[in-house]
């Protein structure tokens, strides 16, 4: 005959003990995944940043370069610079290239000028985007000056000229894909800017409407 702490003792006896090893296994697990989340988490906030870097330095997808001064040598071989300017839908602004093509020799500083018109009774702040193509023109097309490395801010009805001072590098008559280029188009897409801290967006000027 058995008594009630006979039975008790018998009934924990046959219960699994818990695994302090596996306890600290699963606790393992569990940080891991959390780190990984807070890693993703921060990689995705990082890569447009990153990416947009890392098309100025590079002039990936048609980005222009950026430079101090145009190159010593100017190589006498012309190209055609088209140039195009683009709104997005809401923004209330006219924008338009000065002039439509200009022709310049590799390596020559070349100066162009966009005229923007505020068209609304308010000031009206703005940035703008900007690209080249084809897309493997980008590695040689270089800004020197541009309106588009600043945000711009046109009172109501103002209007001004906007200058960008540019080159194309000699070294693309190195390059056997892009030494056959003739023509380069130069565009520009302007975004209303809500304060200093938005962020630009980068489209291509299919998705916004003509400026003029």
């Amino acid at each position: 005959m058995t008594t009630d702490g006979q039975n008790d003792a018998s009934i924990s006896a046959n219960q699994p003990k818990r695994d302090p090893v596996r306890r600290g296994s699963n606790r393992g697990v569990v940080l891991f995944c959390l780190t990984a989340l807070v890693t993703m988490g921060a990689a995705t906030w990082a890569a447009v940043p990153l990416y947009r870097l890392f098309c100025q330095v590079t002039g990936f997808g048609g980005t222009p370069m950026r430079a101090d001064r145009a190159p010593d040598r100017i190589v006498d071989r012309t190209i055609t610079v088209r140039f195009d300017a683009n709104v997005v839908p809401g923004m209330p602004w006219s924008f338009e290239p000065v002039q439509r093509t200009l022709e310049v020799k590799l390596g020559e500083n070349a100066l162009a000028f966009y005229k923007a018109h505020n068209t609304s009774n308010e000031t009206v702040k703005g940035s703008a985007s900007f690209n080249v193509s084809p897309d493997n023109a980008g590695a040689y097309f270089s800004k020197i000056e541009c309106f588009c490395f600043t945000e711009q801010t046109l009172a109501a009805g103002e209007s001004v000229d906007m200058p960008v001072s540019f080159f194309v590098d000699p070294k693309m008559l190195d390059d056997r894909d892009a030494r056959v280029i003739k023509e380069i188009t130069l565009s520009y897409t302007f975004y209303p800017v809500e304060d200093s801290g938005s962020a630009k967006a980068e489209v291509k000027p299919t998705e916004a409407r003509q400026g003029g």
